[in-house]
């Protein structure tokens, strides 16, 4: 979304199918399911959180809608990011990686998703699950904010930092505390739809917990 100068001040928009949505959303169909099918809907399962982990890593210094236009090759890429492949990679599969045009082809990055896979495995061992780790910095609670303007969804708090420094300490890459908070609205631990969208009502909550876990 293009920052105009009063973009700080903007509250849900209306869109023209009648409903408010969160600002920052913008009007491309991708994006604005993405915003009324997942963005703040709870996720409990290690793949789908591990999957998010890495594509907020992927992000960094792009928009999450390049990611997001991305996110079915980057599937492809990463064998359905599937860590215990994913950690195995060689010199071949890093090789085929950064030539794929489909996904981000920064080294550093695709270093990270293999780093970070081998990291997850380690983590899921000691906590009995992913969801359980990454859960533990809201002690298992979604934290809920309805923010009126732009300028009140937050970039980081105390529990994304801890998360950060948590991760980073068992050997994850790519998650500086804002990164670990963009996670943390993707999968549900901070719901934070700004008040008036339709998606943070009590309506909207029903039907986004009847979607699939997986898109």
């Amino acid at each position: 979304m293009a920052r105009d100068p009063d973009w700080r001040s903007r509250g849900a928009t209306l869109h023209a199918d009648g409903k408010r949505r969160c600002a920052w959303c913008g009007t491309d169909p991708l994006y604005v399911a993405y915003h009324d099918t997942e963005w703040g809907v709870a996720v409990h399962e290690d793949q789908t959180l591990f999957e998010m982990l890495c594509l907020e890593g992927a992000q960094a210094g792009l928009s999450w809608i390049t990611v997001l236009r991305k996110r079915e090759t980057y599937r492809l890429a990463f064998d359905g990011f599937d860590a215990r492949k994913m950690a195995a990679y060689g010199s071949k599969q890093r090789a085929r990686l950064i030539k794929d045009p489909g996904i981000v082809r920064n080294r550093l990055k695709i270093d990270a998703f293999i780093d970070n896979a081998k990291a997850y495995l380690e983590v899921r061992e000691r906590f009995g699950s992913f969801d359980r780790y990454v859960w533990q910095f809201t002690h298992g609670r979604v934290e809920r904010r309805r923010p009126l303007n732009l300028a009140g969804i937050r970039t980081s708090t105390p529990e994304s930092d801890a998360m950060s420094k948590d991760l980073k300490k068992n050997g994850f890459r790519f998650v500086g505390t804002t990164i670990c908070y963009a996670f943390m609205q993707a999968v549900g631990i901070v719901d934070e739809h700004q008040r008036n969208c339709w998606a943070g009502s009590a309506r909207g909550a029903s039907i986004r917990k009847t979607r699939k876990a997986r898109l």
